[in-house]
């Protein structure tokens, strides 16, 4: 390279094509456990808000595919780590991937965004902060969106596992 002349920066397609790759190893790594556990079910794979996204679904009722969301996502955000470190693994890089399986994860998305959006227009109309229910980093984070969205602030409050999100007033 001649002095003076600096490389391009990173191109957006560099990120997308991390991000594809990330997808594909934690779809081999999801396949290989479903084949162990017998569980029948489709992998897609897509990009959302700067991270790997991919859904474990079924083309049946999906009863098989609950026994890997467990009570209130348990067994989901175990997988979900585990998928995680299996793509640390072979890329050496840490992941943001979120997985879903047989849409439980963007099912609670729509009812936490409806939550947030009720608890904003609570606080926009009794002038007094909102504090919600403890909730996962997930649940609070689609809630901060939603209040986001409608025009409000909010934070998180307390330790772990007990963290909430207050919704503040303008």
């Amino acid at each position: 390279m001649k002095e003076g002349i600096t490389a391009p920066p990173a191109e957006a397609g560099d990120t997308l094509t991390r991000l594809e790759q990330e997808g594909e190893i934690a779809a081999d790594y999801l396949e290989g456990l479903l084949d162990i556990a017998d569980l029948d079910g489709d992998i897609d794979m897509d990009v959302e808000a700067d991270r790997a996204a991919v859904s474990i679904v079924s083309d049946g009722d999906g009863r098989d595919l609950k026994k890997l969301v467990g009570r209130d996502g348990e067994v989901l955000e175990a997988l979900q780590e585990l998928t995680r470190l299996a793509v640390h693994r072979e890329t050496g890089d840490r992941s943001r991937l979120m997985l879903d399986v047989a849409g439980f994860r963007a099912n609670k998305r729509a009812e936490l965004s409806e939550i947030g959006a009720e608890a904003a227009s609570e606080a926009k109309s009794s002038g007094e902060p909102v504090k919600l229910k403890p909730m996962t980093p997930f649940e609070r984070k689609v809630v901060h969106d939603a209040v986001k969205a409608a025009g409000l602030r909010s934070e998180s409050e307390g330790e772990e596992p007990q963290r909430f999100v207050v919704v503040l007033p303008a």
